[in-house]
């Protein structure tokens, strides 16, 4: 099991920015690939970003060229850097753990508490 704690939310204005991290600790085979989902009010939770221990990335389309996501593998942190924000990029964003590489699969892995995005003027 992982346990995983997030920091970084808050409110950014429309074309601002935002890095949220999440701190890990646990078993490191769980912590193949971490990375971040997000889930909107009355909606689904959704994949943003995530990052292999070796450095493979997938992002979700909306995000593509404003995200990045990396990682400090001596630290088990990953980080979420987000430009450009958009209302809709406002939610809560989650910081998962997983050892096995399915991003694709929401429910599934370890999860933090959550932390609250919101992007509004």
């Amino acid at each position: 099991q992982v346990q995983l704690g997030e920091s970084g939310g808050g409110l950014a204005q429309p074309g601002g920015s935002l890095r949220l991290s999440c701190a890990a600790s646990g078993s490191r085979s769980s912590m193949y690939v971490m990375g971040w989902y997000r889930q909107a009010a009355g909606k689904r939770r959704e994949l943003v970003a995530v990052i292999t221990r070796d450095g493979m990335t997938r992002y979700a389309d909306s995000v593509k060229g404003r995200f990045t996501i990396s990682r400090d593998n001596a630290k088990n942190t990953v980080y979420l850097q987000l430009n450009s924000l958009k209302p809709e990029d406002t939610a809560v964003y989650y910081c998962n753990a997983r050892n096995t590489w399915s991003p694709g699969i929401v429910d599934f892995g370890s999860w933090g508490q959550g932390t609250q995005v919101t992007v509004s003027s």
